[in-house]
């Protein structure tokens, strides 16, 4: 048996190694200066673990082999499609809205092409890159003007900017919302420049409250929408068409922010009734704000639609610059308007409303066609069996209305260490080369099959499943 010295010596040179026929393959693939980068790691490594009384490569092809596999790690893409099996449809952490294949033609357009971006083809001057989306926005949702920003967090902080930088916002305390990663309504007031005005209590506001708080500091009032929670049981809330009137009465701007907006009705589809934009215009309210990669289904965008005055002032804020879109988002986005023109074919062209609407006897079936598939591949320490479940809108929308689902549950056969054999499954599945993303609940890992459309591919990668002591 060699020593730890005998094999420290015996560990090549980086020259050595850069002179073996893959290395040179490895040059054309990834560059002279990674494969030298790599090949040195891989040297400092193999002496780190010898020196530690570990095993570790020391003849050239394996010191090769090593390196390149470390560089195909480093060249894998960070951004990975994966098959969401949540039951959450607008999953944020997942990207959310899946975007329609309109959208993606018109995007590709976009970068491979130069647009006439701010250009007015007719004139053969330099247009405005908000009139590309303008009409159909105006279109779709009666409002006399709009303008788009990079999403609704930046719609909402423009506005507050724009007429309320030094002066009040009046905001309901029941309407105080925080939304995903912590940042809270009162703290985007503070950004804009605007004091906070709370007024009423958590669950009940009257008209008096907003009538008794407004003064000569007040710069608007502003509605928000609670759409990622509810307040129920003695609860008080002013409508948006008074809270409108109210406003108008003493000469100030209400400003209503729907948070994930819609363009339609979803009790079209099934699912519980949510303010549409147009509604919310219809209303009174001054300003409308609201997201694009939500309920809308379209890439990440903040709207900002109503009367034309406040919207002239929104667009002359130096800030709308900052916090405008870019031209692959919005070639999308007014792919993505455009499909709503037709709403009796929302539900085959545009991904949102399509999971949203799929039956739960289709998504059944489909559990029942991959039933063998999955119980084969998690092998017999797992049972499989179909399940009724649940799915949810997801981002903030509707977080009380449940969706009838069907999916796959995976439950360990032994009880004892149950929670770390789940633990170890759904880790596996995140291997996969199209990761799986389920979620695990009732002592199951449970893929919620909603969202699934690619059955024979999401079948292939299952192939490639390795679970714990697989070889």
């Amino acid at each position: 048996m060699s020593t730890k010295a005998e094999r420290l010596t015996r560990i090549p040179s980086v020259d050595e190694v850069l002179r073996a026929a893959s290395a040179a393959v490895a040059v054309e693939q990834f560059g002279r200066p990674s494969v030298v980068n790599s090949v040195r790691a891989t040297l400092d490594d193999a002496r780190a673990a010898l020196r530690n009384g570990r095993t570790a490569p020391v003849e050239i092809g394996e010191i090769e082999s090593a390196a390149i596999a470390r560089l195909e790690a480093e060249a894998a893409p960070r951004v990975r499609a994966v098959f969401n099996l949540t039951g959450t449809v607008l999953h944020t952490n997942l990207g959310r809205a899946i975007l329609a294949e309109a959208a993606v033609e018109a995007a590709s357009v976009a970068m491979r092409e130069a647009l006439a971006l701010e250009f007015d083809l007719e004139g053969g001057k330099r247009g405005e890159r908000d009139a590309l989306i303008r009409g159909l926005v105006c279109e779709l949702t009666g409002a006399e003007d709009a303008t788009v920003v990079n999403n609704n967090a930046a719609a909402v902080l423009l506005v507050l900017n724009t007429l309320a930088k030094g002066k009040e916002a009046i905001v309901s305390r029941g309407e105080l919302i925080e939304i995903g990663g912590a940042f809270r309504m009162p703290e985007i007031m503070s950004r804009a420049g605007a004091k906070l005005v709370e007024v009423g209590t958590t669950n009940r506001t009257h008209e008096k409250d907003y009538a008794g708080a407004i003064g000569a500091k007040t710069g608007l009032i502003l509605k928000v929408h609670t759409s990622n929670y509810k307040i129920a049981g003695f609860t008080k809330e002013v409508a948006a068409k008074r809270l409108s009137e109210i406003a108008r009465g003493k000469g100030i701007p209400l400003v209503n922010d729907l948070g994930s907006g819609t363009l339609v009705d979803l009790a079209r589809y099934g699912l519980a009734h949510e303010p549409t934009v147009a509604e919310a215009v219809a209303e009174g309210a001054d300003l409308v704000t609201f997201s694009g990669d939500k309920l809308l289904g379209g890439p990440q965008a903040g709207f900002i639609v109503g009367c034309k005055e406040l919207i002239a002032q929104v667009n002359k804020n130096p800030m709308k610059r900052a916090l405008r879109m870019d031209k692959i988002r919005l070639a999308a986005l007014e792919a993505t308007l455009r499909l709503y023109r037709d709403p009796d074919r929302l539900v085959e062209r545009l991904p949102t409303i399509r999971l949203l609407a799929r039956k739960k006897n289709e998504i059944e079936a489909l559990a029942k066609r991959l039933l063998p598939a999955i119980a084969g591949a998690v092998g017999a320490g797992f049972g499989a069996d179909v399940i009724a479940c649940s799915s949810q809108i997801g981002s903030g929308a509707l977080p009380q209305e449940s969706i009838p689902s069907d999916g796959i549950a995976l439950r360990p056969a032994e009880k004892r260490g149950s929670g770390r054999a789940l633990a170890a499954l759904a880790a596996a599945f995140r291997r996969l080369p199209m990761p799986v993303i389920g979620r695990i609940e009732d002592q199951a890992f449970v893929l919620d099959l909603r969202c699934l459309e690619d059955e024979a591919g999401f079948v292939r990668n299952l192939g490639s499943l390795k679970l714990d002591g697989d070889a």
